[in-house]
């Protein structure tokens, strides 16, 4: 048995930020989105589980045994084992949901080959709070600390969006620590594209104190022909929304020139 799935990049169109909570969880009230491209990862039966990690953000990755792709392995029961071959292609700690993503992806794997517990969303949210949304990586609406999904009217699929990072991690933790306890209302109801336009990220003030380089990537991004910019969950990875996918490749082009450094992906909504 071989089978691969993506583990698609998670971005947050709006990120609503409303109390804390005694447990030092954050309520919060968000857009999740996917795009078409992430990671990528490849698995087959094996007498135990296994995991190997490649790719341009392998080394970021030092520890195996912490590594959600194997907790994920281990909150699903199954008959065998799965080697896993983990490529990364997206940051670590760089509000893309990337280790969600990835545990998202087992989880279709696991499904494919030997069908979910019941309870499945319960041990994808003991993993991560963006872990049941990106188990079916479509757009919806995440309240609570993120793991209380609603459907949406996803308007906005096919959308051409490019990611960038300046290359710089940043821990969710500290983000929401200095996060000024203001809250600034709810999201909008009604289709995606309402939410994404109306919609703002509570978070944003509070990660470029920690990381100034994102004032830069954002910076950079509206002098482009975008529809819309924004930073992604606790940063630093910043996303511009276009109209066409030729304006988007084109202002892509333009930016490796200026800032040849910094990551940058590019691809659609799902």
């Amino acid at each position: 048995m071989h089978l691969a799935e993506t583990a698609w990049a998670k971005i947050n169109l709006a990120l609503h930020v409303r109390r804390r909570r005694e447990d030092g969880y954050h309520e919060i009230e968000t857009l999740f989105a996917f795009v078409d491209a992430g990671d990528r990862l490849t698995a087959r039966s094996a007498p135990r589980d296994e995991l190997r990690v490649v790719g341009e953000f392998s080394g970021q990755l030092t520890d195996p045994f912490g590594n959600i792709v194997a907790k994920a392995l281990s909150a699903l029961p199954r008959p065998d084992g799965l080697a896993i071959t983990l490529e990364k292609n997206l940051p670590v700690a760089a509000g893309l949901g990337g280790g969600s993503a990835d545990a998202g992806a087992v989880f279709r794997l696991v499904r494919e080959a030997h069908g979910l517990p019941d309870d499945w969303r319960e041990r994808a949210a003991k993993l991560g709070a963006d872990v049941p949304a990106c188990v079916e990586s479509m757009a919806c609406v995440g309240r609570g600390t993120g793991t209380d999904l609603e459907p949406v009217e996803n308007d906005l699929a096919g959308t051409a969006v490019l990611l960038v990072n300046p290359r710089v991690p940043l821990a969710t933790g500290p983000v929401f620590a200095a996060w000024d306890g203001v809250d600034r209302g709810s999201l909008l109801v009604g289709p995606a594209s309402l939410i994404a336009r109306e919609g703002r990220n509570d978070l944003e003030a509070s990660a470029i104190s920690l990381c100034p380089a994102i004032a830069d990537v954002l910076e950079e991004l509206r002098r482009m022909d975008a529809d819309r910019v924004r930073m992604s969950g606790s940063g630093a990875t910043c996303f511009a929304l276009f109209r066409s996918h030729d304006v988007m490749r084109e202002a892509a082009e333009r930016l490796a020139l200026r800032r040849p450094e910094w990551w940058q992906m590019a691809g659609n909504l799902r």
